[in-house]
């Protein structure tokens, strides 16, 4: 039986403008924390990333929609796409479209991680002490019942395609490095930037499966030259350009 308390709520939610609400998990560890952006258009919704699904993220955000919604897989690591089967539409990269298709297994258990894996993730800057969730959802949750479930896969997305909302457009930037099939979603009338896990205000994953770093350095250059006002990222809180150059920067030194 777990000895972890029980969570008086799941969700955080934080309206950032009148279009955009950030939700967290603030019970997963910061490791698995994903930031899911739900951004409201005239036609359509986005939900930008899904959280790891330990509970309904459609149940939690349905007050948010009244209108028909897209959930985009800014890439498949498991903290970001653990909800994406609760939607009819989702959005992904023709990279990881396929891993999206088929998800399964998955845990938040540490011991089924193995101590190697905990111990590499804590010398990259991610340290925790016992499993990814620090509360239950609910009384009687078991941690071994998580597992990840296929989503489908409705729309295929490259570098070039837009996600046109209806007042709102958004480019998608192909941003490899972390993952094959990295996205960003970028307006340019606004300077906004979605990054994804491309780039975040914290220690930043490239020696991890499916990661490449010579890959990621470029992606990084191209970065440093988009004109952004603000990047919604896909962990942490959001930032500028001048931390944007900053962040840049450091990763750039450190991989010199």
């Amino acid at each position: 039986m777990s000895l972890l308390p029980i969570a008086d709520r799941w969700f955080e939610i934080e309206r950032i403008s009148d279009d955009i609400t950030r939700l967290t998990e603030p019970h997963v560890v910061p490791l698995m924390r994903c930031n899911i952006w739900h951004v409201r258009g005239r036609d359509r919704d986005l939900i930008i990333d899904t959280g790891l699904g330990v509970v309904s993220l459609r149940e939690a955000v349905d007050h948010l929609i009244d209108k028909p919604v897209t959930a985009v897989a800014t890439h498949t690591h498991d903290d970001h796409i653990g909800a994406h089967h609760e939607f009819e539409h989702t959005l992904v990269h023709e990279i990881e479209a396929e891993t999206l298709r088929t998800l399964n297994g998955g845990t938040l258990l540490a011991s089924v991680m193995g101590e190697e894996e905990v111990q590499s993730l804590a010398k990259w800057g991610y340290p925790f002490d016992g499993d990814l969730i620090t509360a239950l959802p609910h009384k009687g949750y078991e941690l071994a019942s998580w597992t990840l479930k296929p989503a489908p896969v409705t729309e295929i997305v490259t570098e070039g395609d837009v996600v046109d909302i209806g007042n709102r457009s958004f480019e998608i930037l192909h941003l490899p490095g972390h993952s094959p099939g990295s996205i960003g979603l970028w307006e340019k009338k606004t300077g906004t930037l979605f990054s994804g896990d491309a780039i975040y205000d914290g220690p930043l994953l490239d020696e991890i499966g499916g990661a490449h770093i010579p890959t990621y350095i470029r992606t990084m250059k191209r970065l440093s030259e988009l004109p952004v006002t603000v990047v919604h990222a896909g962990h942490d809180p959001s930032f500028g350009r001048e931390r944007l150059i900053e962040l840049v920067d450091a990763y750039l030194a450190k991989r010199a």
